[in-house]
This record gives C-alpha cells, structure tokens and sequence, in this order.
C-alpha cells in the first residue's frame, strides 16, 4: 500500500493510475470513474458498475468537443461540411481504430475468453465512456484540451478526413452493380443497451453477410458496416 493525502491505495490502483498515464497522459483524481469506464459489461452486469453510462455521456460530450473543434477550425463552412466531417471523426470504425492505437484494449476490462468480443468494437465504446469519465474527473474545459491534444490532433489528419468519401454505401453499391451482385442490408439485431435502442446492420452479398455493425442508428450502423464491407473487398 502507499499513502497520499490521506487515501490508501493498493497496488492494483498505484498499477493502474500508472497505466492511465501513459495511455492517456492524464493523471484520475478519482480513480473509480476510470474503473468503470474501462469495465465492459462482459464482467459487470451492474448499471452502476460497467462503463455504458459513462459511455452515454461521453459520445454526448466527445460530439460536442468536435463540433467546437470543428467550429473554430472552419468559419466559413456550412453547417452540412461541418456535420459530414463530425460523422467521419466520431464514427464508431473511427473511434474503436484510435482506442486500439493508444492501447486502451490492453487496460480494458472485459471477459476475454469471449472471442468475438476481442474482435468487437467495444473498445471505441470504451474511449466515449474514458471521455464521460475525464469530463466528471477534469470537468469541459481540460477535457477539451485532452482531446484536442491527445486524440484530434494526434489521430486525426483533417486534409485526408476532407477528401475521403463517408458515403461508404454507395461505393459498395457501384462496385455490386459493375460485377452483377446483389447488395442488400439487413437488421441482424436489435435490442435496447443503456436506455437506447442499439442496431446491428449486415452488409449482404448474394445472400451472404460479408460484414457487420453495430451503432444506436441503423443509418450510422449501415455505414459503418459498408466501410467494412469496402475494407474487406479492397476498393479503398
């Protein structure tokens, strides 16, 4: 154990504190946010133990951070260049590809004899549940400066973000026309997580689901789904 301020800590907490500063380069005041921000639901079934409030919270938050971002960074945009781009940087593809990067997977706590959730995009869903938990923790204005800092600024290269198309959708499409293949997209699932209603999109080929996605709409889902799809086939 070591002591500071009169609180004790044990050696996991010390361990972890550590590790959240050099995945996140913040030091928690309250260490407890972080514990359930990074607890998938896989091993805390509890509302009040596992991440998806915080995560409710923190897509609300990181939306509005990027919106200002965006806002300050583009005066003389128009409302629908500054939407497209927030889709692009928030998207769930987009979100889960970053948390991989700073390594979050590796400090998230989740049932990892679960296979298909170490190939899921629950760790995207753990970096929006890491920003409700430094906006309680810092509160708005030092977690907009994180992130700016740590996670606009360092993964986000807004030229590239400019150019590249986000209507994934009709990409595939052309691409099934040209070679004669049916392309359709279907709900897989649909259940309630966290007071919202989350989609599971598939994206099929002659019948087949080649790719699948997960998003609380089945717009940003079929997307999201698409760009996977799109991945898979190599038409990038």
């Amino acid at each position: 154990m070591f002591f500071v301020r009169n609180i004790f800590f044990s050696k996991e907490d010390k361990e972890l504190t550590r590790q959240l500063r050099n995945v996140l380069g913040l030091t928690p005041r309250r260490l407890s946010l972080y514990k359930t921000a990074l607890s998938h639901r896989s091993i805390r079934e509890g509302a009040d133990e596992n991440n998806e409030r915080l995560e409710f919270l923190g897509d609300a938050v990181l939306s509005s951070l990027v919106a200002h971002y965006l806002f300050m960074k583009y005066p003389y945009k128009d409302e629908g260049f500054l939407t497209e781009m927030r889709s692009k940087m928030v998207n769930r593809n987009q979100l889960n590809e970053i948390a991989l990067k700073i390594g979050l997977k590796k400090i998230t706590f989740y049932n990892r004899f679960d296979n298909s959730l170490k190939i899921s995009q629950i760790f995207g869903n753990t970096l929006e549940a890491v920003v409700g938990a430094v906006y309680l923790d810092k509160g708005y204005r030092q977690t907009r400066k994180w992130v700016n800092t740590h996670i606009i600024n360092q993964h986000f290269f807004m030229e590239d973000l400019e150019n590249l198309d986000i209507n994934q959708k009709n990409k595939l499409y052309g691409w099934a026309n040209k070679n004669g293949k049916s392309l359709e997209f279907e709900t897989l699932d649909e259940k309630m997580e966290n007071g919202r209603r989350l989609f599971t999109i598939g994206a099929k080929v002659d019948g087949v689901v080649i790719a699948e996605a997960k998003a609380y709409n089945k717009k940003e889902a079929s997307q999201a789904a698409a760009q996977i799809a799109v991945e898979k086939l190599g038409l990038i």
